[in-house]
């Protein structure tokens, strides 16, 4: 076997019996590392040690995972200026924090007969946010209704990281002009009182 020494370095490769009796010498345990390798792979090591740094990093990384959220919009098919730029804005705002966007066009009464109306304005919406996300699915009548979800160009991590990073820019700006202190703490508390919102608004249907 190859024989790895516990602080990484290469021992060379040696019979069973010289690792066996190397982890005795050390007090460790005589890990298998690589089996598929030729020769395989072993390691010397604290075996309860490395489990539990392992275990540590495994749950480091499950808590700073971002979970995938999608939002949804719902619109008319003969949506009026002044609220498709409001709906559009609010689709924007869940793009950039890096959240996927389900976006529905409700048809009823006579405008069932006119799909090509719900296939225009998603055709347009995905064209007026380009620059911040993507048609992941292309749309498709649903019943009544016709979906498309945009995806985000950028992910939730980094979507996450910059709002984090703009925070902490706010704060040092107040810090350094005192008379303004009292603004960006306000500002501040907005976000804070308005985030979790974001995470679970579904916006009304248009009228």
């Amino acid at each position: 076997m190859r024989l790895v020494g516990p602080s990484g370095e290469q021992v060379g490769i040696v019979p069973l019996a010289k690792a066996l009796e190397l982890a005795q010498e050390y007090d460790l345990d005589l890990v298998e590392v690589a089996a598929n390798a030729r020769p395989p792979v072993c390691k010397l090591m604290d075996y309860g040690k490395f489990k539990y740094e392992s275990a540590m990093k495994a749950r480091e990384a499950r808590k700073n995972q971002a979970h995938t959220v999608i939002k949804e919009m719902k619109l008319r098919p003969k949506i009026d200026p002044h609220d498709y730029d409001t709906k559009k804005g609010h689709v924007v705002r869940f793009l950039k924090q890096g959240d996927k966007v389900k976006i529905t066009i409700m048809f009823r009464g006579r405008e069932q007969s006119r799909p090509e109306l719900g296939y225009r304005l998603l055709q347009r919406l995905a064209e007026d946010v380009q620059d911040l996300g993507f048609v992941e699915s292309n749309p498709k009548q649903d019943g009544r209704n016709m979906i498309m979800v945009l995806g985000p160009h950028k992910k939730k991590t980094e979507a996450m990281a910059e709002a984090r990073q703009a925070q902490e820019a706010r704060k040092a700006e107040a810090k350094a002009n005192p008379g303004k202190s009292q603004n960006a703490a306000e500002s501040d508390h907005v976000e804070e009182v308005e985030a979790p919102a974001e995470t679970s608004v579904e916006a009304p249907a248009e009228a």
